[in-house]
């Protein structure tokens, strides 16, 4: 019993802090209606490409540690959109607005800081690499499904891609930046998990549920997918068990809300995107405490 008390302490103090400010922000949007486009700017323009370069950047950082760990979030990633493609047909739903809500997660606004709690610290370095992939195929894979028209030079222009190919630099030459300097980068880098967090509760306020039925097939799809092929790819990666609980999680993960916001750019149904994205993270509230019981 006490195992069992400790366990769901340990969930609680993982779930509630995320949940409290998803909360926060959601009722500071029904308050005050805020433009959070200028805020969600400035953290992928700025807060989370420092992020980046501060972790890849360390010295404790090691990408070859997590080579095998990216491998199988890339898995994942398009695993899922090849397993759940013929859903879509008995959904009746078109692909291009189904399989990217089922394919890229939310490894940003919810993958990282429910990584770092349930596991520390440590586990940061890991988090950052799962979260790389994830982006990285969403503004390629991602973005291609949705217009085939897409230009591989506009990737490089992303100031989180510069920070990734910067960090790895810094990392691989074994650079240091003055102390100032990288003081200055961790606090920016530290902005971004909470902004994060509190911009995912205000996006909440701007959808609906109108298409619930394809939201609660996909809430279910979404880990029934994940989490299967993480399991499929341990038997082939043989990961140590701590990255083989983080790559549990990431296959757990609900859509990224930024499926959301690339619906309404490219008009692919964002109401209907809207409503998957939606119940999707309003049911990881069940989820996600149960692969942590399963994981911990």
């Amino acid at each position: 019993m006490e195992s069992t008390g400790l366990l769901l302490e340990k969930i609680f103090l993982t779930v509630f802090p995320l949940v409290a400010i998803v909360t926060l922000g959601y009722i500071y949007a029904r308050q005050c209606k805020p433009d959070i486009s200028i805020a969600n700017k400035m953290n992928m323009d700025v807060f989370t490409p420092a992020l980046i370069f501060s972790v890849l950047s360390a010295e404790s950082f090691d990408l070859l540690r997590y080579q095998s760990l990216a491998i199988g979030a890339l898995v994942i990633v398009l695993g899922s959109g090849v397993l759940l493609y013929p859903a879509c047909k008995f959904l009746k739903v078109h692909p291009k607005t189904f399989l990217p809500p089922m394919m890229f997660s939310n490894s940003g606004n919810l993958g990282i800081p429910l990584i770092v709690l349930a596991f520390g610290e440590a586990a940061l370095p890991a988090a950052v690499v799962l979260f790389l992939v994830e982006n990285l195929l969403h503004f390629t894979v991602g973005i291609y499904i949705l217009d085939t028209r897409t230009r591989v030079i506009t990737l490089l222009k992303m100031p989180m891609i510069l920070a990734t190919i910067a960090g790895l630099v810094w990392s691989g030459f074994d650079l240091t930046l003055p102390a100032a300097m990288q003081t200055a980068i961790d606090m920016l880098g530290q902005i971004a998990i909470p902004l994060m967090l509190f911009a995912l509760g205000i996006r909440m306020l701007s959808v609906d549920l109108s298409n619930w039925r394809v939201g609660t097939i996909g809430a279910l799809l979404c880990p029934l997918s994940g989490i299967p092929l993480a399991l499929l790819m341990q038997q082939f990666l043989q990961l140590e068990p701590t990255q083989f609980n983080y790559l549990i999680l990431f296959g757990a993960l609900p859509p990224a809300v930024l499926n959301y916001m690339l619906a309404e750019r490219y008009q692919q149904e964002p109401q209907q995107v809207a409503s998957i994205v939606l119940l999707g993270n309003i049911g990881s509230l069940l989820i996600i405490p149960l692969v942590l019981g399963f994981i911990l």
